[in-house]
């Protein structure tokens, strides 16, 4: 027995990156699995290879910034599969170059916001309406350390992550009482496509920085996400985990490197 087996999970951003770990990790679990996000051939792909191990997936396109789409991926959830136990939010926008807030265009902070926060607001809304209805269910909303700490030139994303930690602790408080717990993780430097673009250069700088001295992976993050909505973590609602290599966890000594 696998730990979801008989369990409907759903996940945005499940196209790649995080979001894709996480949809595979849950399969590999025992889960069925909603694939949500906008490209709909990056999600073919992802369903195929669950399908292709034995799993089953089902795939939903939509754009979260739109009301309708997130309260349409929940329904195809019900519709398909009965139910919905379990729901990863990890569908974000990461904006463009790191820009002084001064000089930010207006339109980059909108279109950043509207997935990172205002997606997630209406991607939990419409999760909690069926998970209350039908005994409870558990929530993680992928964050950032940036969630916790920020980083100059990058206002739209970290105010969106920072947003996204409050919404999960206000969303823990008010729906306890209904059997709906909601967490966040706040994943630290990760080897996804963007670092990938970045080059190796960058991906050693930004190594560098963490104490462990490596980049963290998407299935470590998949792993802390499908804990959070396991019975392990009965008793956990309202936390925010890093997963960051202990980059959270202070500075070194004054003029040393990690």
């Amino acid at each position: 027995m696998n730990g979801f087996d008989g369990r409907v999970a759903l996940v945005t951003g499940a196209s790649r990156g995080i979001g894709a770990a996480t949809a595979r990790a849950f399969a590999a679990a025992g889960a069925a699995v909603v694939l949500v996000a906008r490209d709909a051939g990056a999600l073919a792909e992802v369903r195929a290879g669950i399908e292709a191990d034995g799993g089953t997936a089902l795939v939903v396109a939509a754009d979260l910034a739109r009301a309708d789409d997130a309260e349409r991926m929940v329904a195809a959830a019900v519709d398909r599969f009965g139910r919905l136990d379990a729901a990863v939010n990890a569908a974000a926008a990461h904006g463009g170059r790191p820009t002084p807030l001064a000089r930010l265009d207006v339109d980059e902070w909108d279109r950043t916001l509207a997935v990172s926060l205002r997606g997630a607001f209406l991607s939990l809304r419409a999760e909690i309406a069926v998970m209350a209805s039908s005994g409870g269910g558990a929530i993680v909303n992928v964050a950032s350390t940036t969630g916790l700490e920020a980083v100059a030139g990058l206002a739209p994303y970290v105010a969106a992550k920072h947003g996204l930690i409050g919404l999960t602790k206000t969303a823990a408080l008010d729906h306890a009482a209904d059997g709906v717990r909601v967490n966040a993780l706040a994943p630290g430097p990760t080897h996804t496509e963007a670092l990938d673009r970045a080059g190796e250069a960058a991906r050693e700088r930004v190594a560098a920085a963490v104490p462990v001295h490596r980049l963290g992976t998407p299935d470590e993050v998949a792993a802390a996400a499908l804990w959070l909505c396991g019975d392990a973590a009965a008793f956990v609602t309202g936390a925010t985990l890093a997963v960051d290599g202990g980059l959270l966890a202070g500075q070194p000594p004054f003029g040393a490197a990690r």
